[in-house]
């Protein structure tokens, strides 16, 4: 046994027992029991073993016990990734409490939406400036009846506490009560209240509970490989499900380590592959499109990366090929999900083949059922494009305080229709081709702009694309497609349109062309095509 037990967990590829945790309180005392002195938080110079991160958590959840909080009520957290995100969100729902991550790219006007709609008691967040933005200060102008207190991580805001005084505060609570309350949270109990990223419409909170996260993640966990020792590059926001839940979630179940990482900047990543040893390096497609683009990637390390974990509508097979070739991975594993199914609908296997890995999002995980419907809700044959509904375990319990909403996307049979399209193959193999409300007739013909996105990457001559339908007199709608130049490469806007014509039917080339120098994308690495669409409408007038 070497000094370092992360790098002998790494050395044998250990794989942690199954966890017969089946609420988070339970996981984190469950971590610390079979993990000990590994260490799971390491952020800058804090390096917080999972027995100390238990500790951190205790001490943080009697926080939120001295402020008044009763089971059941909401705790919002506004921060980037950093481990006391971690410890606030674990403590929080070790309390008792219902957490609510809130997107670190809102405008104090809609982040005051999510916490008088949340009915937050309590908001963690960042002092001080945060990329051009001072949290604290923009909801100064807003109207909080429910939010009786603020605590900041870092520096000192007016009217807000300091976050080591208000976890000091928790040491006068009694440590029968601590313990009453951990152990009084159920499975069945809400964890979470995620607000949907809001790019197509009027943000919604989703609501899942402990126990089916946890069983979810553990099926994730499970199904990509995640090991006891590996290292984890958090670049996912932990205020999306892929962040938390896939992220330092997955690693609490695992025994991982995880290396939060606050803002993607590619040559910072790059830097931390190599210096703190990172394994595993999950993300949004965008993210790794952008690391090939580097033209300094060949100067930095990346001999540590082992597994990476991806989706999006259509990954094309070169994106996996380069992943596997010039960065390195071992596994690439794709997988679809969404936050009303707790993040995770289907994965590939290790097993499958490199194509199916490439050019599928995998067959419905353990435990859930998945189908593929028409407009009237029956299954539609094999090989045939039609909406993808879930039904299982993953399924949230509904659209807070949103009786509509909820009636409106879960059958009373317990189908949850995702507004996604997609093609089942005779294995129960699903191919995302878009979404619903992202196609576009042009001429009468249906047009998925992910198919197209698909073949324009396949050129190589783009290190991004996407396509968006925009309004035009003569055929009702045409694509727009706004592409970033692979490096080296150049070209016009005309040569983009010559391409397509040579290479797809007529109906599916773009009409108009846009070269930029990135796709403008959220938080959670989604590119925000509302954003396309609209700057299409200016241009239009």
């Amino acid at each position: 046994m070497s000094a370092d037990p992360d790098a002998d967990a790494r050395a044998a590829g250990e794989a942690a027992p199954a966890s017969a945790a089946r609420t988070i309180p339970q996981l984190v005392v469950e971590a610390a029991a079979r993990h000990g002195e590994r260490i799971f938080l390491e952020d800058g110079a804090v390096r917080l073993s999972f027995a100390a991160f238990a500790e951190a958590v205790q001490r943080a959840a009697r926080g939120f016990l001295a402020a008044g909080l009763a089971p059941g009520d909401r705790v919002a957290i506004w921060a980037p990734n950093r481990w006391e995100w971690v410890v606030a969100a674990a403590g929080a729902q070790t309390a008792g409490a219902v957490l609510v991550p809130l997107n670190t790219r809102l405008k104090g006007r809609e982040a005051g939406g999510i916490l008088r709609r949340s009915r937050a008691r309590v908001l963690v967040t960042l002092g001080g400036e945060f990329l051009g933005s001072r949290f604290v200060e923009t909801l100064r102008e807003e109207d909080l009846p429910h939010l009786e207190r603020i605590v900041v991580l870092n520096e000192s805001e007016p009217d807000a506490q300091p976050w080591e005084e208000f976890v000091a505060a928790g040491a006068t609570v009694p440590e029968d009560e601590f313990r009453a309350r951990a152990d009084g949270v159920a499975p069945e109990h809400l964890s979470d209240l995620l607000f949907t990223s809001g790019t197509t419409g009027e943000p919604k909170g989703v609501m899942t509970a402990h126990g089916q996260n946890l069983r979810a993640f553990t099926v994730w966990s499970d199904v990509v490989g995640l090991r006891a020792g590996d290292r984890y590059l958090v670049v996912n926001p932990f205020f999306h499900a892929f962040g938390y839940k896939a992220g330092w979630l997955a690693c609490l179940l695992r025994g991982a380590t995880v290396v939060p990482h606050a803002v993607f900047d590619v040559p910072a990543v790059l830097a931390r592959i190599g210096s703190d040893r990172i394994s595993v390096l999950p993300g949004p497609p965008t993210l790794y499109q952008s690391i090939l683009a580097h033209p300094e990637r060949a100067h930095y390390d990346l001999s540590t990366l082992r597994l990476a974990v991806t989706g999006a509508a259509a990954i094309p097979v070169e994106l996996i090929r380069r992943m596997r070739e010039t960065l390195g991975f071992e596994t690439v594993i794709t997988g679809y999900g969404l936050t009303e199914a707790c993040g995770i609908v289907s994965m590939c296997r290790f097993d499958d083949d490199p194509e199916t890995i490439a050019t599928t999002s995998g067959r419905a995980i353990p435990g859930i059922e998945v189908r593929c419907v028409d407009a009237s809700g029956i299954e539609v044959p094999r090989g045939l494009a039609g909406e993808v509904v879930v039904r299982g375990y993953n399924v949230m319990q509904g659209y807070f305080e949103d009786p509509v909403a909820t009636a409106e996307t879960i059958e009373p049979d317990g189908w949850l229709h995702t507004g996604d399209i997609a093609v089942m193959d005779e294995r129960g193999y699903l191919r995302i081709t878009d979404r619903i409300k992202d196609m576009f007739l042009v001429g009468g013909f249906n047009c998925y702009p992910a198919e197209i996105e698909n073949l324009l990457f396949g050129s190589g001559w783009f290190a991004a694309v996407a396509v968006v339908g925009v309004p035009d007199e003569r055929l009702g709608e045409v694509g727009l497609a706004t592409v970033v130049p692979a490096p080296g490469r150049s070209f016009s806007e005309d040569d983009v349109i010559r391409w397509c014509r040579e290479n797809m039917a007529n109906y599916k080339v773009p009409r108009r062309v846009e070269i930029v120098a990135q796709l403008p994308v959220n938080a959670a690495g989604k590119v925000m095509k509302f954003v396309l669409r609209e700057r299409a409408q200016k241009r239009a007038r």
